[in-house]
Order: C-alpha cells, then sequence, then structure tokens
C-alpha cells in the first residue's frame, strides 16, 4: 500500500515517528488548501507560500498536541490562520496602505448567464475594498467558516468586539454592494 492510500490518521502516525515521506504526503494533500487560507489575510503570495511552509514545519513539530477532538485539517488550518494574522500585524507595523491603495484584479472569464459566480466575484471586489480589518474578520467568518467564539480567540478580542465588528462590517460591505450596484 502506497502512502496516498493511506488515511491521514495513519499517516499522522507516521509523521509523529519522523517519517518524512508521510511528511510530504500530509503536505501534498493540505497544502493548496492552507495556501489559500495564508492568502487571503496577508494578501502577498510569497509571504502566503513563507506562512504555509512555515505552518506544516509547526505543526509536524507539535504534532503530540493534536488530540484529535477535531479533524486535523481544521487543526492545521487554526495553526495557519494565526500565523497569517501574526504576519500581517508585522507587516502592518511597516506599511501603510489607503483604502484605495490595493489594485482591483480585472473581471473576466465568467459568463452573464452564471449568476452566482459573477455575484460572488462582485462580493469579494467589494471584500476587497473594505479595511483590513474588516477584510479579515468576515473572512474568517464567512469564508473559513469560523464561529464568533473562534473568531474571539484567533484575534483575542471580546464576543462583544466580534459580535460589533461582524456586524459593521456586514454593514460597510452591504453599503458598498449597493454602490457598486448603482
Amino acid at each position: 500500500m502506497t502512502l496516498t492510500e493511506h488515511k491521514i490518521e495513519d499517516l499522522l502516525a507516521l509523521c509523529q515517528k519522523g517519517n518524512q515521506l508521510a511528511q510530504l504526503e500530509v503536505y501534498n494533500r493540505y497544502q493548496k488548501a492552507m495556501y489559500n487560507v495564508a492568502l487571503r489575510i496577508v494578501k502577498n503570495t510569497a509571504e502566503a507560500e513563507d506562512v504555509m511552509q512555515e505552518s506544516f514545519i509547526a505543526a509536524f513539530n507539535k504534532l503530540e498536541s493534536f488530540k484529535g477532538t477535531a479533524t486535523f485539517g481544521s487543526w492545521l488550518k487554526r495553526i495557519v490562520v494565526n500565523n497569517s494574522i501574526v504576519q500581517f500585524r508585522k507587516n502592518q507595523r511597516f506599511t501603510e496602505l489607503t483604502e484605495n491603495g490595493i489594485a482591483e484584479e480585472a473581471y473576466d472569464g465568467f459568463t452573464e448567464e452564471d449568476y452566482t459566480q459573477v455575484k460572488a466575484v462582485k462580493v469579494m471586489e467589494c471584500m476587497r475594498k473594505l479595511n483590513e480589518n474588516y477584510q479579515n474578520i468576515l473572512s474568517l467568518h464567512f469564508i473559513e467558516g469560523y464561529d464568533y467564539e473562534e473568531i474571539c480567540e484567533i484575534l483575542q478580542i471580546s464576543y462583544a468586539n466580534c459580535r460589533t465588528m461582524i456586524s459593521r462590517a456586514k454593514e460597510s460591505l452591504r453599503s458598498k454592494m449597493e454602490t457598486n450596484e448603482r
């Protein structure tokens, strides 16, 4: 049986024993998703790649702390999100971005008949126009699927602050969507 046919639990057991081929298989299974998570937060391809790789190294080094109460993917995603937020905050100390300082991607490749995809693209375009804190909290809540308690832990904010930020971010997004439709 090759490593690609093993269940994740078996691979993790091999990883704990230092099996580098098992680590490579785990990396191959999760790297694309974890890269996308990091990219949505740090907004830089090279930094997202670094954060993702550092997160895998941290996960393999701390694999004994994985209790199995959640899936391995969600445990790893938590590590990636936390490392991404740390990196994002480091970058904020050194660079100052204006609200219009982020280049928008040109819309192409979608047909009018595919309404759902077009709407999703428009929502993402409007999200990119929000301030960074609103972008991050909406990404964690809607795209990553974290609930309020998990977001509180990740961002180290109170529950009330989390609810207020999400509410304000939603309202800001709603406003941008209405402006965009006009």
